[in-house]
């Protein structure tokens, strides 16, 4: 047992996990420490040191703060209408044509997605907005939640989510990848994503006879453009930082201020920086005014910080102290094992077991449970680090189109006012089968990411 006590604090923290968030419905943050403790267990009589040096270390990380910096500045986005207005613009542009409404319904959830990376609140927010469209567009209430409920985990996959963060932290995953070497990889694995949505858009237009958009609800282009185009400023802002420090942009930046100036700060505290300032520009006239109107906003906020922080320091603290028992070490005999599998087919089987894990879990849950195995088990067959990072969150975003457990989808039944279970299967065949092989392709390199 000594020999792999690693690898079972490892499978000790996930089933730990599993246990609290799925039957004891707990939340993922209580999920996370409550792991966490259990795999200091595992260092014996060193339990005190061990819970001690990962606490510090997953308090310390810069991630966490990330991370939290990303929930402050999606949520004023959110609150400030920039999503709303840029949506508005979409209506304009799109939809005269025929499926208009679907169409911005999936770019809209895209774009609330990459900033509020919540699929309950993608399917309640753009779904008010576009479902009327939809459904006033010739197509049925059933259509419309499919279409919502299907495109809100997209969110998941861009970064930056909480399962963006999380997959960063495991333990199987800290020593091969950092935030740098993977925001660009995500930002074009999301188009990916995007880009099978739309597909899975186009199909269902024409299978199923949906129409332009109501003449009533479109408004003039000359309007819409006028009050959002501002908006577009805030997204466009992001390309800057990543610019700043990638591939030949990059270098440029590098050489002419210097490689120590250019490492002083991460991007990852660039980029919500970047976000921020645009859209308090752009947002200013729905900005809180008073002290008291910014304390309820905090207030607001507070809960889903908290949670935020929680996890992450859980999920830090648990990868140093999993780390420090020897996992890589014990790890690497059990995956040379898989050697010999085809890539294809160990993409396969782990791409289907995190899609049936996704299930009844969120996608945080679902990182959390077997994010770090699933990316081992892939890089152990010769898939690349990034590629398998990839192939792992977009496996694990298919949380909103896993019937019977995918909340977004009962929140948009509920505003289209049909049963959820009329959606189950239309859902599972346009969007749950075509994100498993998205996953697959990006794993075999297919689908390219860099």
């Amino acid at each position: 047992m000594s020999d792999y006590i690693a690898v079972i604090a490892l499978a000790a923290f996930i089933g730990t996990i599993v246990v609290w968030n799925v039957l004891l419905k707990r939340n993922i943050g209580e999920s996370m420490f409550a792991g966490f403790v259990v795999s200091a267990l595992f260092a014996g009589g060193d339990f005190l040191p061990a819970l001690w040096t990962g606490l510090l270390s997953g308090l310390m990380n810069e991630v966490t703060y990330a991370a939290l910096a990303f929930v402050i500045v999606g949520e004023l986005l959110v609150r400030v209408g920039v999503v709303q207005r840029i949506v508005d613009v979409l209506s304009s542009m799109i939809g005269r044509f025929r499926g208009g409404s679907i169409y911005a319904a999936t770019l809209g959830s895209a774009l609330f997605g990459a900033v509020a990376h919540n699929g309950a609140a993608t399917a309640a927010t753009v779904g008010s907005i576009t479902i009327p469209w939809i459904k006033r567009s010739n197509a049925s209430g059933e259509t419309a939640a499919t279409v919502l409920g299907g495109n809100a985990g997209i969110g998941a996959v861009f970064p930056f989510s909480g399962a963006f963060f999380l997959l960063l932290a495991f333990p199987t995953v800290v020593g091969d990848l950092s935030s740098n070497d993977v925001i660009l990889t995500m930002f074009i694995a999301a188009l990916w994503f995007l880009a099978s949505r739309v597909i899975a858009a186009y199909v269902m237009i024409r299978r199923r006879g949906v129409g332009a958009m109501d003449p009533g609800d479109l408004q003039p282009l000359r309007r819409t453009a006028k009050a959002g185009w501002s908006s577009f400023i805030v997204l466009l802002a992001i390309a800057v930082p990543i610019l700043a420090t990638n591939g030949a942009s990059g270098e440029a930046v590098t050489a002419r201020i210097g490689t120590e100036a250019a490492d002083t700060i991460p991007v990852l505290f660039w980029l919500p920086v970047a976000m921020l300032i645009p859209g308090l520009i752009v947002g200013r006239r729905l900005l809180p005014k008073t002290t008291r109107a910014w304390w309820d906003f905090l207030g607001d906020v507070s809960p889903k910080l908290g949670l935020v922080a929680v996890t992450m320091i859980a999920a830090f603290s648990a990868s140093e102290v999993i780390s420090n028992l020897g996992l890589g070490e014990q790890l690497a005999p059990l995956l040379e094992q898989l050697g010999g599998v085809p890539t294809v087919v160990a993409a396969i089987i782990v791409g289907a077991l995190i899609i049936v894990i996704a299930g009844p879990l969120s996608t945080t849950g679902t990182i959390a449970a077997v994010g770090g195995v699933g990316y081992a088990a892939l890089t152990a067959v010769g898939v690349a680090p990034v590629a398998a990072y990839a192939s792992v969150l977009v496996w694990a975003a298919s949380e909103s189109a896993s019937p019977p457990g995918a909340a977004p989808l009962y929140v948009a039944a509920g505003i289209a006012d049909v049963n959820p279970v009329k959606t189950f299967k239309p859902v599972i065949v346009y969007y749950l089968i075509p994100t498993f092989v998205l996953g697959v392709l990006m794993a075999v390199g297919i689908a390219w990411v860099p």
